[in-house]
């Protein structure tokens, strides 16, 4: 075996010995990672309570409080503590916190063992750490054709990847079967698998009996031989407004699917809780057969490849979320935004009923969840619609994969008709 750092070692053997094919899945940057527990931060903890500790890098009074600037201190009501470091791998009762929400927000969770979750600046961040724990050159990423443009950034720019793509829509649903063949073409190896539900850009989430579908072609590729990481880019979670969708993570179902099946669920509160500019995420491991100390070492690369790249996540931002998840009124209030965002879907859905004339203008490709929902314009280019809407009709959408994507997250109510009619009228004025 390739020798790394002793530390890497430690973990790298304890996972070959319980868990090789997690072994086998890390790539060599998520072979050669590590938490270095005894460097600058483990010296720190030990450290901790001395009358004299002259260890890490921040400042404080004389009185042993941070030395913050008050102007500072009184934007924000936070105890001063919060100006320190976090840890990398993110303030405890934070993680602890949500893996309780996990739970609650996914009751299959339930009795299954999975990591405790580990911090990242917001779920971009969580999604380069699987990159650099999971990808190395060269290797695939299997997702549908209708994905976020910034996976590109991400995954092939910083690691060198490659997409594999499939088709994403068939009959207006997920289409199972070309994910599955995907996913089993080639000779059985590693397979990195890229899922994205709510899907941006589409809005749409499976059904439960396509969810369902999933995780079965996912066990089948396991059983054929195949080591596959599951990762989930569950940055919309929660924000499902139809019945007989999966309301739970897929991550309930591939945290104890099969040895050969890694999940990876990359969640935050950006989109969950509505705080874009906290910059809070969390990566959370889990697979079946997983031992404590296999989740532990899943955990501690996670947290050194933050350590590595940007040391921690802001503190600040995590005591916010940590007092707010503590709230009593955070429930109702988080049910509250979250029926404002399902009351402009239900306006959608009557604007387009009560003009069946749209469908000579644009095709509306299926959604039920999420921030945004997309258009496929008839006869026109989509970048040229989406000049014409800005300067003739002061309206503003993006064109991703020849799609327009529309953010009815950032419409309001009142608006939602005018959008469309918008649409309509500017694709009739480009086919003259």
């Amino acid at each position: 075996m390739k020798s790394y750092n002793p530390l890497a070692d430690a973990m790298n053997k304890d996972l070959q010995a319980g868990a090789p094919q997690v072994y086998e899945m890390l790539s060599e940057r998520g072979k050669a990672i590590y938490f270095p527990h005894k460097g600058i931060l483990g010296q720190t903890a030990e450290a901790k309570g001395s009358k004299i500790n002259a260890t890490i890098g921040t400042a404080f009074e004389n009185d042993g409080s941070p030395l913050t600037l008050e102007c500072m201190e009184s934007l924000v009501n936070v105890p001063s503590e919060s100006f320190l470091y976090a840890p990398s791998f993110g303030l405890p009762k934070l993680r602890d916190e949500w893996s309780k929400l996990l739970t609650t927000k996914n009751p299959g969770l339930a009795g299954k063992k999975f990591s405790n979750p580990v911090v990242t600046a917001a779920l971009t961040h969580g999604l380069s750490v699987a990159g650099y724990m999971f990808l190395d050159p060269g290797d695939e990423v299997i997702l549908p054709d209708l994905y976020w443009d910034n996976y590109e950034l991400v995954f092939c720019e910083a690691y060198g990847a490659r997409f594999k793509f499939y088709n994403t829509f068939v009959d207006g649903g997920f289409d199972v079967a070309a994910f599955a063949k995907a996913l089993n073409d080639g000779k059985p190896g590693k397979k990195f698998v890229l899922l994205n539900f709510p899907n941006n850009p589409t809005g749409y989430t499976p059904t439960e009996a396509e969810a369902a579908a999933l995780l079965g072609e996912v066990k089948e590729a396991a059983e054929a031989g195949n080591k596959v990481v599951v990762v989930l880019d569950d940055a919309y979670f929660g924000l499902v407004y139809e019945e007989g969708i999966a309301k739970e993570s897929l991550f309930t179902g591939l945290a104890d699917l099969h040895p050969n099946v890694l999940g990876v669920k990359l969640d935050g509160a950006t989109k969950e809780d509505y705080v874009w500019g906290c910059r809070v995420g969390f990566i959370t491991f889990g697979f079946k057969g997983a031992a404590d100390s296999h989740l532990k070492s899943l955990a501690d690369k996670a947290a050194g490849a933050v350590r590595g790249t940007i040391s921690n996540a802001p503190c600040v931002s995590q005591t916010l979320l940590l007092k707010a998840y503590t709230a009593p009124e955070y429930a109702e209030q988080k049910k509250q935004k979250y029926e404002t965002l399902r009351e402009r879907v239900v306006e959608i859905k009557k604007t387009l009923k009560a003009h069946p004339e749209y469908a000579e203008s644009f095709e509306v490709m299926p959604f039920n969840s999420g921030y945004f929902m997309c258009v496929k314009p008839l006869g026109v280019d989509p970048e040229a619609l989406r000049k014409e809407l800005i300067a003739n009709y002061a309206t503003g959408v993006i064109v991703l994969v020849g799609l327009v994507r529309l953010a009815f997250s950032a419409v309001p109510t009142h608006l939602v008709g005018d959008l469309f009619a918008n649409i309509d009228a500017a694709v009739r004025k480009l086919r003259g």
